[in-house]
Formats: structure tokens, sequence, C-alpha cells
């Protein structure tokens, strides 16, 4: 099986997760649950989960308790990019190809939606514990989550950048914005994962750094992206950063050295994976991928 084969069948099964615990779209409240639905199954990469179960099951994790906390990270992750496309942030109207959430429902309903599925994340993964899952594991990863996505994690990040909003931003604050805003929630995967499946504390520091380094990565080849690519092939507006007079690492670097910098910040991702122990082979690849990724 071939390294894109082994993506395509992990996406499709935190998928299925994801899918699972979405809460069914009735009752007078229809229309936020209809916005979040439309969210999330609007598409993406289902990164998140997909490097939760990785991490979980090279730790020897092998149970159901792992889906409630993968649908909870998308879901979060969700609730980021409806509030990132509001007018009074980024002001897109295009998301994965398709309108995106304060377009289709109305700048009113996407806020509530956004605030809805980052509320029902939490409630969703505390539903690990009806599976059979250790109690003081599940406190610990709903901890974890609750820091990664607040104001010391992915909230901090978005803070930072919109003050920064029609500035200069120096590297040191981009870092910051980098490694709250994007690195954060991948953190919290490769956390979750591993201490959901009995992972000891050094280990879980090890893939919380590994994390920040792919975050970082991340970051970078969507900067890339944004002055390289189509909306048709990103599924989303290009130079939407140069439009918002946004600082980026291509804007402070140049675009080969943010080539060069991506590239690294992998392989020392990589080269960290591997002192780990477990089966982390698709792991691996998949950091590699990300690097190179199209969209």
């Amino acid at each position: 099986m071939t390294g894109a084969e082994r993506l395509r069948e992990r996406t499709e099964t935190a998928e299925a997760a994801v899918r699972k615990y979405l809460p069914p779209a009735e009752g007078f409240q229809k229309t936020v649950l209809d916005a979040m639905d439309y969210s999330v199954n609007a598409g993406g990469k289902r990164l998140r989960p997909v490097m939760m179960m990785e991490s979980y099951r090279m730790f020897g994790g092998r149970g159901e308790e792992i889906e409630p906390f993968m649908a909870a990270i998308e879901m979060i992750h969700t609730s980021s990019l409806i509030h990132d496309d509001l007018p009074c942030m980024d002001n897109d109207t295009l998301r994965r190809g398709k309108p995106t959430a304060w377009v289709k429902y109305g700048y009113d309903m996407a806020v509530l939606a956004g605030d809805g599925l980052m509320i029902y994340a939490f409630e969703t993964a505390a539903k690990a514990l009806a599976l059979g899952a250790d109690p003081a594991r599940v406190a610990r990863c709903m901890g974890i989550l609750a820091e990664k996505t607040g104001i010391y994690g992915m909230i901090g990040g978005q803070t930072v950048d919109v003050e920064l909003t029609d500035q200069p931003i120096p590297e040191d604050k981009l870092d910051f914005i980098y490694r709250l805003k994007t690195g954060a929630l991948l953190e919290a995967s490769f956390m979750i994962g591993a201490v959901l499946a009995g992972a000891g504390e050094k280990e879980v520091k090890t893939v919380e750094e590994i994390a920040s380094l792919v975050g970082l990565a991340f970051q970078i080849q969507d900067d890339i992206l944004d002055v390289t690519s189509s909306a048709e092939v990103l599924g989303k507006p290009v130079l939407s950063d140069e439009k918002n007079h946004k600082t980026t690492y291509v804007t402070l670097k140049g675009l080969e050295k943010a080539r060069e910098d991506g590239k690294e910040i992998s392989r020392r991702a990589v080269e960290l994976l591997r002192s780990l122990g477990g089966d982390h082979a698709f792991l691996e690849e998949l950091i590699t991928m990300l690097t190179d990724r199209k969209n």
C-alpha cells in the first residue's frame, strides 16, 4: 500500500469517527446545528484526528475510546475556521471550494456555529468515559484539549494575529502566532493520543515537540501555497495574506528560504519521531507529505 493509499484509509477512519459524533440537526435550534454540520462536512484533510489516532496506536492504544477525542479536535479546528473566515477576521467567502459559513448562514449564525462546535467538542470528548477509558487519562486529555484551545493555545495565537493586522510583525511574534494558532491543536492531537494510550511523561513531551515542529512546517507551507497556488487547487482564495496585509514566513524570509526551512523543520520532526518506539512509519510518511502538499 502506498503512502497516499494509507493516508486515504486513515482519513476515511477519521471521517467516520467525526461524523459519528456530530449532533443531529433538529429542534428549534436546527439552523445553528445545520451550520455546524455544513462546516464540519465541508471537507478537509482530517489531519488532526488522523495524527491523534496514529499517536494513540504508536503507544499501543487499540480501543474505541480515542474516537470521541478525534471528533472533538476536528470540531474545535472547524470552529476556528468558521471564525477565521468572518468579515471581522479574514473576511473570506470561500473555504474548501464552498461558501464559508457566514456567507451561507449569515454572520450571526456563523458566530454561534463556531461557539457551538467549540463547546460541543468537550461534551463529545467526555463520551470517552462511557467507552471504558481510564478516568484519570480522560481528565488529563480534557485538560490538554482546553489548554491547547484557549488563551495559552490557539486563541492566544489568534489574539496576537488579530492585534497585529495591517502592521509589520517581527519574527519572534510571527513564531509565537504560528506555534499557538496552528501548532497548538496539532500538539493536542499528538499528546492526547499518547496520554490515552498510557505513554509516559517523557514520551508525551517528545510528541508535543514533534507536533510543534509539524505545525510550524505546515503553516510555512500554507504561506507558500497562498502565493504559488490557485483558488481552484487550494479550495480557498489565494493571495489572502497579501489582501489582508499580513506578514507571513514568505514575506519575512522569501519564497526559497521558506521552502528550505519547511523541509528542514520537517526533517527535525521525523528525527525526533524516530527516537520513539512503536510503529511510526505512517506518521513519518505523513509529516514528509505535508511539506510537499499542494492544497
